[in-house]
């Protein structure tokens, strides 16, 4: 083993056991014993810790990966999954949030029971946990190996095939996070996000620094003009009718989706939910709206820095790029410390839905209905059960998504759309109307299901972008709510009560705040829109 390679590996394992010894630290006095410590983290979190494990838990590796290697091909265009998030965020801590605080909720389909019934409520958290297990877990762990493969060469140190070293990888990263989410719960997982997010920022941001300070003679500006010069089409935010991701998608499903990911997402907003008061909650949401406004910095302008490195040599592989601009421009001291971060990047979103999984179980199907007298520390041991056993789940299916046409991003959202749009159909409709029934929501989650496995791998001939089709579907969704709940009505009345959890007190600084976000977000394609 050469020298390089053991100064890499103790730099990286120097800074993974920094972060798990200070996780360790923070959680010393912890009740990890009561539903709301192991779950919630007592209910007990801060503004910045929510926004740095909010951040984390949303970008692992399919991003700094798989979205790069999106832009490499596409441009800027991708730009719109991240800075649309902040309107999303906005929306989420003015209009969300105080609600799910005043109810006391520990799982989004709580809600749904006292909005509409049970079966509704049941329903949603099943559909909830066969996406995360099939979707969304194997494909972090998966897009992990990956970036981890490509820094280290797993396979020549082992001297096995690239298929084996993969394979090994993603036990290793899948057991690592696995402990984080058994053992330690929310606070572990969130604790260890700060500081993993700390790293991802320095780090990310490393990457296009040293490579436009190289491509431009250690003037940043110098390389930034390079690399439009050489493509200003990939500049351009305002994509194509016929584009990965049209301009029209904005206005259409992607709204949705967006309102759904960071508004009603079991596995991001239960961050919020742990949150010390709404005050802690609102400042979380809206400084992770400002990181989704820089954050592109890190996964999308990289993507089109190797466009000016590699032109379109990875075009077939672009899920590989990413790893190449790495190596080329990172000084060899530094890559374990990056290699550590991209650890800290997947882990921190595996565990996140390890733990969030583990908590639709044990409150939404255990609790629930087979046993509803069951003490707290019992149903932590059955969320510590899961926990493991999704995790061994993950690793086995996880190369399973290897090789996708479109790259690991485009098919994790393709995947999204089957189980996100009619969840959010019913939440928005039991939110924000009165008139909505249980019998409706229910016919709804299954219409809308059926609908889009239809169009998206039944019928392909339509010619209609996926996003496109989150938008039809939707306004499908809340129609046919409104026919089925005109012939079958609302029996009851239902209004949000205030059990008192926490303080409910407003954020001082959420207005203005969130009219600089909105701001931001139109500026950017405004002034990114002129670029042809």
């Amino acid at each position: 083993m050469n020298t390089d390679l053991i100064f890499t590996l103790v730099s990286f394992i120097l800074f993974t056991g920094a972060v798990a010894l200070f996780t360790w630290y923070s959680l010393r006095k912890t009740n990890l014993k009561s539903s709301d410590g192991y779950f919630l983290g007592g209910r007990s979190l801060t503004g910045s810790v929510v926004a740095g494990s909010m951040l984390l838990t949303n970008i692992s590796t399919e991003h700094l990966i798989g979205m790069n290697g999106n832009s490499y091909v596409n441009g800027f265009i991708v730009i719109a999954w991240e800075v649309t998030s902040s309107i999303a965020l906005v929306i989420a801590a003015i209009y969300f949030i105080p609600k799910y605080l005043k109810m006391g909720l520990t799982t989004i389909p709580q809600f749904l029971e006292n909005r509409f019934d049970a079966l509704t409520r049941t329903m949603v958290a099943i559909i909830l946990i066969f996406s995360f297990v099939v979707t969304l877990l194997p494909i972090v762990l998966y897009s992990g190996a990956v970036g981890i493969e490509s820094l280290f060469g797993i396979s020549n140190v082992l001297g096995v095939e690239r298929a084996q070293g993969l394979w090994i990888t993603i036990v290793c990263i899948g057991t690592i996070g696995a402990v984080y989410a058994v053992f330690g719960g929310l606070k572990a997982v969130v604790y260890s996000d700060t500081i993993n997010g700390i790293g991802l920022l320095i780090g990310g941001l490393l990457i296009p620094i040293l490579a436009l300070m190289e491509i431009g003679d250690n003037n940043i500006l110098d390389g930034l003009s390079k690399v439009y010069d050489n493509a200003p089409e990939k500049f351009n935010v305002i994509g194509a009718p016929d584009s990965v991701l049209p301009f029209e998608v904005l206005f259409t499903g992607l709204i949705i989706n967006q309102l759904y990911f960071w508004g009603m997402n079991q596995t991001i907003i239960q961050r919020a939910l742990g949150a010390k008061n709404l005050k802690e909650a609102q400042k979380g949401l809206l400084l992770t709206g400002l990181f989704k406004i820089l954050v592109p910095l890190i996964i999308v302008l990289p993507g089109v820095i190797c466009y000016y490195y590699f032109q379109d040599d990875f075009y077939d592989v672009q899920d590989a790029v990413y790893p190449q601009l790495v190596k080329k421009v990172l000084p060899f001291w530094m890559l374990g410390f990056f290699a550590a971060v991209i650890m800290g990047a997947v882990l921190s979103t595996f565990n996140s839905v390890l733990n969030s999984v583990a908590t639709l179980i044990s409150v939404d199907i255990v609790k629930k209905h087979l046993n509803q007298e069951i003490t707290d520390s019992k149903l932590v041991r059955i969320g510590k059960w899961t926990s493991a056993v999704l995790a061994l789940v993950a690793i086995y299916t996880a190369p399973m998504v290897a090789n996708a046409s479109e790259g690991l991003y485009q098919l994790l959202q393709e995947l999204n759309g089957i189980f996100f749009i009619p969840i959010a159909s019913i939440l928005l409709a039991g939110l924000f109307t009165k008139k909505i029934s249980a019998i409706a929501a229910k016919a709804t989650l299954i219409f809308g299901l059926v609908f889009y496995v239809f169009m998206t791998w039944g019928y392909t001939e339509h010619g209609i972008h996926f996003v496109h089709l989150w938008g039809i579907e939707f306004v499908l969704n809340i129609s046919l709510m409104y026919i089925v709940s005109f012939y079958y009505p609302r029996k009851n009345t239902y209004a949000i009560e205030n059990i008192g959890v926490v303080n409910l007190a407003t954020w001082k600084y959420t207005k203005p705040m969130s009219i600089a976000l909105c701001t931001a977000t139109v500026m950017i394609y405004v002034l990114l829109g002129y670029i042809v």
